[in-house]
C-alpha cells in the first residue's frame, strides 16, 4: 500500500506529465514515444507518435496491487496499439502485434524517472518528466521519421561508420520504417561486428536501443544534419557514430554473374502481395515507381510480380504479371562491367517481337532495370520469412532497388 501510494504521487507530481520511448523489443522492434499527463481522477491524457495520429486523447488508469504494484491503463487509448493482436507491422509478427503491454509493474524511482518493467515480457521501460516542449513538438517526430527513412533525392546507400578515438570501422545500414529497426554489419573481413538495433524519432534525431557501443562507451542520441542528410552521436575523447549517405555500395559482389551468358538459369521473383515487399532493403523510388505503374494502368488492373529469369530455355528476360491483365515479357541481352562489378541489360524486344515500343505504363519502372550504367546485384544475409535466398538489384544511376527472392 506503501508503494501504491508513492507511485500515484509520483504519476501526480510532473507538472507536465511523463514521456516514455517504449521499445517493446529492441531485436525486431523501435521504438514509440509516448506522453502521459495523469489526474487525480483517474483519468489521463495520452499522445504519441505511433502514426499520424499525434493528437491527445483521455482515457482511464488504475494503480493495482497485486503481487507487485502496477501501473494498468484500463480503458483504451494509444498505448494500446502495441499490445492488440491483429496489429502488425509485418508476417512474421502475425497475432503477436508490436510485442507491446497496457500494465506495467513499478519498480521505484531513480534519479527522477519512474522505473517499470513491463508486465508481457520483463522489459524494463522509465518514464521521465515531460516539458511543455515536448507536447507541443511531439509531431516533429513524425518529420523525423522521413528524414530517417530518406527522401528520393537522396543517395541511394548508406552506411555506418564508428570512430573509437583511434581507429574507424564502416558497416552498411538498412532500416525498415515499418518495424522502425535497423541492421548494420561490418564490411571489413575478419572484422565481424554488427549492430541491430530499434529506432525511435525525436524533433532533433533519433534515439536507439540497444545502444551503439563504441570504444567502451555506449551511444544512444543520434542528431541530425539536414544538409548531408546524416545522423551523429558524439561521445567522450573523440569518440563517434555516425549514420551517413554515400554514392556507391560499400562491398561490390560477383553475383551478378548469375545473368551472363552461359550460366545455368537463374530465376528471382518480387512479389507485390507477398513478404517481398516487407524487405528493408527496398528503396523509396522503388516503391514510388510501382505505385505509379499501378496508377497508369486501368481500373481493376495491377501490378503482381516482377520476375527476372537469367538465361533459361527461351533467353534472358524481365516478366511483369498482372492482376486482370496478360504478362508480358521483356527479352534483353547481357553484358558484363568487370570493373565495376555490374551487369548492363540492353532490350531486345517485348514478347518477342522486336518492333513494339516500351508499354507507356511500364517504361518509366522498367528503364531503371534498363540502367545504361549497369546493375548491382547482391545476395542478402537475410531471409523474407521462407527459406528462399533473398538478392537486390540496384540501379548503380539511380536510387532504385528492388529485393526479391531466388527461386530455383
Amino acid at each position: 500500500n506503501k508503494q501504491k501510494s508513492e507511485l500515484n504521487d509520483a504519476l501526480l507530481s510532473s507538472e507536465f506529465g511523463w514521456k516514455a520511448v517504449y521499445f517493446t523489443d529492441n531485436t525486431v522492434l523501435g521504438g514509440y514515444t509516448h506522453l502521459f499527463k495523469f489526474a487525480k481522477d483517474g483519468t489521463v491524457q495520452m499522445a504519441s507518435d505511433f502514426d499520424a495520429d499525434t493528437n491527445v486523447y483521455k482515457s482511464e488508469y488504475d494503480i493495482q496491487l497485486g503481487s507487485t504494484v502496477s501501473l494498468t491503463f484500463t480503458t483504451k487509448n494509444r498505448i494500446h496499439l502495441l499490445s492488440e493482436s491483429d496489429n502488425y507491422p509485418i508476417p512474421a509478427l502475425r497475432a503477436k502485434g508490436y510485442l507491446g503491454d497496457f500494465q506495467f509493474l513499478y519498480y521505484g524511482q531513480e534519479n527522477g524517472e519512474i522505473v517499470f518493467r513491463t508486465n508481457r515480457n520483463n522489459r524494463e521501460l522509465r518514464f521521465v518528466k515531460a516539458t511543455a516542449e515536448d507536447w507541443a513538438n511531439l509531431p516533429e517526430n513524425l518529420v523525423m521519421e522521413q528524414n530517417v527513412i530518406g527522401s528520393a533525392e537522396r543517395p541511394l546507400f548508406r552506411l555506418l561508420e564508428t570512430n573509437d578515438g583511434t581507429a574507424t570501422h564502416k558497416f552498411d545500414f538498412s532500416f525498415s520504417e515499418v518495424t522502425r529497426f535497423a541492421e548494420s554489419n561490418s564490411i571489413e573481413s575478419g572484422y565481424s561486428v554488427s549492430y541491430n538495433m530499434g529506432v525511435g524519432y525525436t524533433p532533433t534525431g533519433i534515439v536507439v536501443s540497444p545502444a551503439v557501443e563504441v570504444g567502451g562507451q555506449k551511444l544512444t542520441d543520434f542528431t541530425y544534419n539536414d544538409e548531408d542528410g546524416s545522423f551523429t552521436a558524439t561521445g567522450t575523447s573523440g569518440v563517434t557514430a555516425v549514420i551517413k549517405y554515400t554514392d556507391n555500395p560499400l562491398v561490390l559482389t560477383d553475383d551478378y554473374k548469375m545473368l551472363l551468358p552461359g550460366q545455368p538459369l537463374a530465376w528471382f521473383g518480387f512479389y507485390q502481395e507477398d513478404y517481398t515487399i516487407d524487405a528493408p532493403t527496398n528503396s523509396p523510388l522503388f516503391f514510388a515507381e510501382l505505385e505509379k505503374m499501378n496508377a497508369a494502368l486501368p481500373a481493376g488492373q495491377s501490378v503482381e510480380s516482377v520476375q527476372i529469369y537469367g538465361n533459361s530455355a527461351i533467353g534472358t528476360f524481365i516478366y511483369y504479371t498482372f492482376v486482370g491483365r496478360t504478362p508480358l515479357q521483356h527479352f534483353v541481352t547481357t553484358t558484363e562491367d568487370p570493373t565495376g562489378k555490374k551487369v548492363i541489360l540492353k532490350h531486345k524486344s517485348w514478347n518477342g517481337n522486336t518492333t513494339v515500343a516500351t508499354p507507356a505504363f511500364l517504361a518509366s519502372f522498367d528503364k531503371y532495370l534498363m540502367d545504361p550504367n549497369g546493375i548491382y546485384v547482391k545476395k542478402e544475409n537475410f531471409k523474407l520469412y521462407y527459406s528462399e535466398t533473398v538478392y537486390t538489384f540496384t540501379s548503380s544511376s539511380s536510387p532504385f532497388r528492388m529485393t526479391t527472392w531466388k527461386l530455383n
